[in-house]
């Protein structure tokens, strides 16, 4: 089974983007293409799991209503995309989860950190989000890059704890969803979506799903939703580096979201969960 998660941020959320732009130019462009997105699910018989970014919906509530009346799930991707491991945001994290409660009705049961950013020094969220009810996470990648990962952690879904972010833990009462990757070249990577289906050839990804199936091992797939709707982002100037890692290829994303889905199914990670339990 191959899971579908959409990090529904805006234009300026994004690590390598946010620190060059100014607060008065972060304006929400996003829920314009919501629409869009839907529809290619809608036309391909997929369900999704949106991990939102909470100040995207007291800007435009409207945001949840489309996915919930679309039989999508809601999930939560912190209140304005903060990386976990930032300073001083354990605190901020117990108000932003409150928050986010109110904003989706208490529909979450589903989080993914900002970046990945799940690591030892924020393995702290773990107990917050079994202390609110959340049933799973899905922010390890089993790889190691520059800006996150945990190449120690088990590749297929396991049972999680502050004290243990690798292996599973019968004691634990979240489940781990992490994503997919694959070996290249002798090195594990990421081939998960983002950045590395934008660049890497497409047989690659297909065929890491591929070996995911054969060993009947569940995959977790993401896409920003600003990659599949480039038309709603302005022109930024960004160093070399950063402009290359967020917009490289971007407006291939569409095409090759539409391929995998031609080709494998998808479903969002509540759906898997109620069929685990039937």
């Amino acid at each position: 089974m191959n899971l579908l998660g959409i990090d529904f941020e805006d234009w300026y959320h994004p690590q390598l983007v946010e620190p060059f732009v100014p607060e008065d130019k972060k304006i929400p462009t996003m829920f314009k293409g919501l629409d869009k997105i839907l529809e290619l699910l809608r036309k391909h018989d997929v369900k999704a799991t949106f991990f939102v970014v909470g100040e995207l919906l007291e800007s435009n509530p409207e945001i949840l209503d489309k996915i919930i009346d679309s039989e999508h799930e809601i999930g939560f991707h912190t209140m304005k995309h903060t990386r976990l491991d930032s300073p001083n945001f354990k605190e901020k994290f117990k108000d932003e989860i409150k928050e986010f409660e109110k904003l989706t009705s208490k529909k979450s049961i589903g989080f993914r950190a900002p970046t990945f950013s799940l690591n030892k020094k924020s393995s702290w969220v773990i107990d917050e989000l079994v202390n609110n009810n959340y049933r799973y996470d899905s922010s390890i990648i089993p790889a190691k890059t520059s800006l996150y990962g945990i190449p120690e952690a088990e590749k297929s879904p396991y049972k999680i704890t502050s004290k243990n972010l690798e292996k599973n833990s019968e004691n634990g009462k979240l489940i781990e969803f992490p994503l997919l990757v694959t070996k290249f070249l002798g090195k594990t990577i990421p081939a998960a979506g983002g950045f590395y289906l934008r660049t890497l050839p497409l047989k690659i990804i297909k065929n890491a799903i591929k070996s995911y199936e054969n060993k009947n091992r569940v995959s977790s797939f993401y896409i920003h939703s600003w990659e599949l709707t480039p038309e709603y982002i302005p022109k930024i100037k960004l160093p070399i580096k950063n402009n290359f890692i967020t917009f490289h290829k971007i407006k291939k994303t569409f095409s090759k979201m539409e391929s995998l889905f031609n080709q494998f199914e998808f479903t969002s990670f509540n759906s898997y969960l109620n069929k685990l339990n039937k």
